[in-house]
Formats: structure tokens, sequence, C-alpha cells
């Protein structure tokens, strides 16, 4: 990788959920980045050469007992270095500064005001608003370094060393929510850390589709499909590296949208022309879910229910060893990262939480590293179709997550309608590209309406649309009040046990995409 990767930045993961979202802003310079531990040694970098070090933020205060802490010789090696809140906070301790809890939280827009001319501020506003989120502040500078930039109520919002590459910033530059973090990286990158921006998708596909090669060799892989893009993309990579040595099953787990079933097996009969493979399991599925109404519970058994009826296919499937999937980046960050690692689970994934130990095919997960846009991107450039690349996200869990409480057939065929509904009228209103998921979500939740002249006291569904470019933060989409008016009155007059339309105006963060 040698001819991609000479330019390299490695983001040192203090638990941070935005870890995965700092090198997909790397990325989108063209520079070639990894994660890595926080504890890497200052020789394991040395050895790997990076042109540059972000630490990221994370969960803890640098006072907690078991606060993760990197080695402190990082800042001695030459090498530029950014660190972001915790990772500020971490290099301000090692280097004999001082941090000290505040007394309130700061969470939230601010607005920055830059202290003096630095290369980080190049082509950035005197003033610019970025996103706060921190218990602990910068009180006294280590020997050698200066404010950059402050605030009303944090002084030391952004630092530097005089003489050495080494920053530090109280905000989160790779959210969209600091209006010019982008411009910042950009700065750190190509005017402190000196990279050109040589990485590329293209080459990405290529070095995948050779490694998968030869992993592979003569065996064939099992890849399960859902219909989304990730599984999608995932079984148009593994069809250009091996061919005919993949099969694929499609677990119809009666957690699925309207016609799903069907349509998966259309698209990959006449695209693909592959081994395919069709399991009915709803049965088994909704077995599962009786009586649960815990968001992780359901994952948990809806992972193992898919892994079981996965396996029992895939034993007819002769010479099976791989089994691919469809994990991003997201996907592992979310399920808190890797078992030791020090990210906080915000969800289970059901390809990340739900798998055995046991499991008896070898995982290949060839978009671990990539983001929803950059796996979009990477359909098209393998031939996918469009509207194959352009559908809205789907959890693996499927509407299990998006009936809240327990799970029946019967709420399901609800929330099955109503969801058809939401995204034919955000089609017609020619919305469907301009928004980046959208969904219905039933409720546990009964009200009293009128209905002619009855009284009733029937279910809620809520609509859920949102806008975003990475997944890991979004903002609720401005649909225009006439089609939300037009989805709820056909939901209401359309669906028996529906009286309530509601629509959820919430961002993330604070809130996660799905209800559940």
């Amino acid at each position: 990788m040698a001819d991609i990767t000479r330019e390299k930045i490695l983001v040192l993961d203090f638990g941070s959920q935005y870890a995965q979202l700092i090198a997909r802003r790397v990325r989108e310079q063209n520079v070639y980045c990894e994660i890595v531990r926080h504890n890497i040694t200052a020789d394991r970098v040395r050895e790997i050469a990076p042109m540059g070090l972000i630490l990221s933020g994370g969960p803890s205060s640098v006072y907690d007992e078991h606060a993760p802490q990197c080695d402190p010789a990082l800042f001695r090696l030459g090498i530029p270095v950014l660190g972001i809140c915790y990772g500020l906070q971490q290099m301000t301790r090692h280097l004999g500064g001082e941090v000290l809890p505040v007394a309130t939280r700061e969470y939230g827009h601010a607005e920055i005001t830059l202290a003096k001319k630095h290369p980080l501020w190049e082509n950035v506003s005197e003033t610019t608003r970025v996103w706060m989120s921190h218990g602990d502040q910068v009180k006294g500078l280590p020997e050698g370094f200066e404010t950059l930039a402050g605030t009303k109520t944090c002084t030391n919002a952004a630092i530097g060393h005089r003489t050495l590459p080494l920053l530090g910033v109280q905000f989160h530059p790779e959210v969209t929510h600091s209006d010019e973090g982008t411009q910042m990286l950009r700065n750190f990158l190509k005017g402190i850390c000196g990279c050109h921006g040589t990485w590329r998708l293209d080459d990405f596909a290529r070095l995948t589709i050779e490694n998968i090669r030869e992993k592979v060799g003569d065996r064939r892989v099992i890849c399960g499909l859902s219909g989304g893009v990730d599984s999608s993309v995932v079984a148009a990579l593994l069809s250009r590296a091996i061919g005919d040595q993949l099969s694929c099953i499609l677990v119809d787990n009666g957690l699925l949208r309207k016609n799903e079933a069907e349509l998966v097996v259309d698209l990959f009969t006449h695209f693909f022309k592959s081994d395919l493979h069709v399991v009915s399991g709803q049965k088994r599925f909704l077995d599962a879910l009786v009586g649960i109404d815990d968001p992780q519970e359901k994952r948990r058994r809806i992972g193992k229910t898919f892994i079981d009826c996965f396996a029992v296919e895939a034993t007819k499937i002769e010479n099976a060893h791989f089994l691919a999937q469809g994990t991003l980046y997201p996907d592992v960050i979310e399920s808190g990262g890797s078992p030791d690692g020090p990210a906080a689970t915000i969800k289970l994934h059901h390809n990340v939480g739900g798998l055995p130990k046991d499991l008896q095919f070898e995982l290949i997960e060839p978009l671990r590293d990539l983001f929803k846009d950059e796996v979009r991107k990477l359909g098209l450039r393998l031939g996918l179709p469009e509207e194959m690349v352009w559908r809205h996200p789907f959890p693996g869990p499927g509407l299990a997550v998006r009936c809240l409480g327990e799970v029946n057939a019967e709420k399901l065929a609800v929330l099955r309608e109503a969801d058809a509904i939401v995204l034919e009228e955000l089609r017609r209103a020619d919305l469907y590209r301009k928004t980046s998921q959208t969904f219905a979500v039933l409720l546990p939740v009964r009200s009293v309406g009128v209905m002619g002249d009855a009284r009733t006291y029937d279910n809620a569904i809520a609509i859920r649309s949102v806008d975003t470019s990475d997944f890991m933060t979004a903002d609720w989409s401005r649909i225009p009040y006439d089609v939300l008016a037009r989805m709820s009155t056909r939901i209401i007059n359309e669906i028996k046990g529906i009286n309530r339309v509601v629509y959820d105006i919430s961002s993330k963060p604070p809130a996660t995409i799905e209800w559940e």
C-alpha cells in the first residue's frame, strides 16, 4: 500500500464517538488515515513514520482513576500533533500545564475569537462558530505554549507551542456543527503536516479487491444480503474479486420494509446473476422477540437468530469458508470499538455485537474503514445501479428497532404500511435524494382522537428524517409542511389503529438517528 499511504496520519482513539469521524475528515482531504489505540508507543509511531498525529476527544476526565493515557514521548518526536478536546487536555497535563474542571459542563455551539495569526487559522474567520463538549478546561499553559483562540467562558479554546508543531483545540473541528472546522483540519494536514493529498477511493477499491482475491484463494465466500447499500457494495467487491466463488444469502426475517425481499431477489438475480439463496425465517425471528422490549436485547436476539438461520443455509454451500459483512466505521464505533477499547457503547449492531464466539466462518469486512458516503461512491465506481446505491440506510435489525417496545406481526404490519407511505410521499415530492434517511416509527403510545363522530384511543406514528454527510452527526430535515401533511393524512386515513402522527426534530447528537 506504499503508493497511497506514504502520506499517513494517525488518530489516537481515547474513546471518542467522533474518532472515526476525524479519520473520515482526514480522508476527505485525500490523506490516508489510520485509527490506533491511545497507548501506542512513541517507538511504534516512529516506525510507522506518519506525517502527523491527531489525539481524539473522549468520555473521560483526565482526573479519572482509569483515564486513558498516551505515551508522553510522542510530544518529543518532532511530528506535528493536534489534540482535540480530551486530546488537548492530555497534551497539556503531560507537558506540565494545568487542567481544571469547570463548574458547568459546556455542550453546544460557542463562538471563538482568534487571538493571533497562526497557520491553523489560514482562511478562517476572526470569529467563528464551533462545537463544544467538555467538563474540563486548560487553565495553565505548559511552558512554551501560547493562547491561539478563546471564548467568553473558555480562555484557552486553542493553544499552540511557539516553536514546536504542537497544537490543541478544546472544541471539535471534525463535526459539521463547527462552521469552519474542515478548513482548520485542512490547514493542519496540508499547512502544518505538509501533506499533499495522494490517497484516492479508487486505490482503496483496487487494493481491497487484490487483498480479497489473495486471502480467499480457491475457497467460497458467503455474503449476507439485506438489499441495503452496504451489503450490496460488499457483494459487488466480492463479485469483482472472486466471481462465481461468491454465494449470497438473503434471510427474510419478517422485519424488512414493504416488498423488500422481492426487490432484493429481483436486483441480485438480474444484476449479479449470483448464486442467491433465500431463507424464510419470519416465524423464528418473531418467536425470538416475544416478550422482549429492551432495544439491546432485541438486537442481540435478532443477531443470534440471523446467524443461526444463516449457518443452516451455509451448510448447504460446499467449500464455504468466509462470511462477508457490510460493517462500516460507524457500526464499529457505536458498538464500542474493540472489546478492550475506551469507547462507550451507544448501541449494538447485529453484524458487530451479535456474532457468536464459535463462529465457523472467517470474517471478511472490506468496508470496515469506510463511511456511508464513501461506500456510496465506491458502489457507483463498481457499476452498481444508482437506485441501489442511493437507497436510504436500513438498520440490520430492521423494523424491530423502529417498533418501540415488544414486537409482533400486527405491529410490524402497521409500521410497514406507514413507512411505505412516508417514502412514497417523499419520492413524490422529489425529496428522497435530498434527505439522508427518512422512516416511520411506531410508538408504544395511545392517545385520544376523533374520527367521524366517534372517539378513538389509538397509536401514534413518528416520522424521522435527517440530513447528514457522515451519519455520525445529523440534523433533522426541513421537510415542507404540505408534504408532512400529506404523509400524516394518508397514514391516519389508510392505516387502522393510528390516529396521531408526530415529527421528530431532534439532531444527532444528542439523539441517535434510530429511536432504538
